[in-house]
């Protein structure tokens, strides 16, 4: 029973240091949420939200500069601060971020809930898409980041999210920033009409051949033929053509494949 306390006590003391290094990168600011408090001194456990120019007022010390800063840096700073006025010889101090505010970042497009989303910590693309509902059946497998950098001028990004996951080497996850906005859009689709069993619209994945695209149409009516298939394609001007194609064929974004019945 002992040994089980101990190793339960363990497992606790490893999450909670976990989640004390993944705090230690995220930089305190305006409207954050903070709860702070002293080793055996719970008369001065304070809650308090850092005011707009960056400021918090903690018990003894008076007003304190925490933006910018990590909680790291926080609690070494009132520590210090304490110790020089003389309150508490050797000070235990813990700030935690309760309500993550003053970075922020919007993600649109095919997620399951679009909106405004708090950076916690280190958090990732991965991270906000997975806040935001995840990506909806019709999204795509691509990211598009836009960021201002530090001269003001926004830049875009495209990040392939299934590379990223799937890759053997290392993922190298995406890091967010305050300000920037995630859009996932809809996926490439390919149309297809006439003689199969689910005519309509299908998300194209990668290397998709005709035949597969057959069977996401649900199969060949029994008055279908693969003899009369054919694909309406537009090229970079807009101009459609009407192409014969092979089973092996691969489907293009926006092609409509057409599937005509059989004479006999």
């Amino acid at each position: 029973m002992q040994k089980m306390v101990a190793v339960i006590l363990g497992i606790l003391f490893l999450l909670i240091g976990q989640a004390k290094m993944a705090s230690a990168d995220y930089a305190i600011g305006p409207d954050d949420s903070l709860r702070i408090t002293v080793y055996g001194y719970d008369d001065i456990k304070t809650e308090t939200r850092v005011s707009a120019d960056g400021r918090i007022t903690f018990p003894l010390v008076g007003e304190v500069q925490v933006a910018g800063k990590s909680t790291f840096e926080v609690e070494r700073e009132l520590a210090s601060l304490l110790i020089k006025g003389g309150f508490i010889l050797d000070p235990q101090v813990t700030v935690m971020v309760m309500d993550y505010k003053s970075q922020q970042v919007s993600v649109l497009g095919q997620v399951g809930k679009p909106g405004r989303y708090a950076l916690e910590s280190a958090s990732t693309l991965v991270d906000l898409i997975a806040m935001a509902g995840g990506i909806t059946p019709l999204g795509d497998d691509k990211a598009l980041i836009a960021r201002k950098n530090a001269a003001g001028e926004v830049t875009k990004q495209e990040i392939d999210l299934r590379q990223m996951l799937e890759s053997s080497e290392k993922a190298q996850l995406f890091a967010m920033q305050q300000g920037d906005i995630v859009y996932v859009p809809k996926a490439p689709m390919f149309y297809i009409y006439g003689e199969v069993l689910k005519p309509g619209s299908y998300r194209i994945e990668p290397k998709l051949s005709v035949a597969q695209a057959l069977s996401l149409g649900g199969g060949l009516t029994p008055r279908g033929t693969e003899r009369g298939i054919m694909v309406k394609r537009s090229d970079k001007n807009g101009k459609i053509t009407e192409i014969d194609v092979e089973l092996s064929d691969t489907v293009q974004k926006d092609d409509v494949i057409l599937v005509d019945e059989r004479w006999f």
